[in-house]
């Protein structure tokens, strides 16, 4: 699953850390979830959605056999 988390954190000036920070995840997760190694939750998708003020939809692309 591709997403535009990394453009949307950098759209905003925020840093990994800070995302995490602001959502209640580590910095990890979020460069995993950059890094499309993690999936996140269904809360997790929708709590980065409000706060880029943005769908999840267009935060995260389903690929061809996802």
């Amino acid at each position: 699953m591709k997403n535009t988390i990394k453009v949307e954190r950098a759209k905003h000036d925020l840093t990994q850390a800070d995302l995490a920070e602001k959502i209640g995840v580590s910095r990890q997760s979020i460069n995993a979830i950059e890094k499309g190694k993690f999936v996140p939750s269904t809360l997790l998708a929708l709590k980065l959605s409000k706060l880029f003020d943005t769908s999840v939809e267009e935060l995260f692309l389903l690929e061809e056999g996802d």
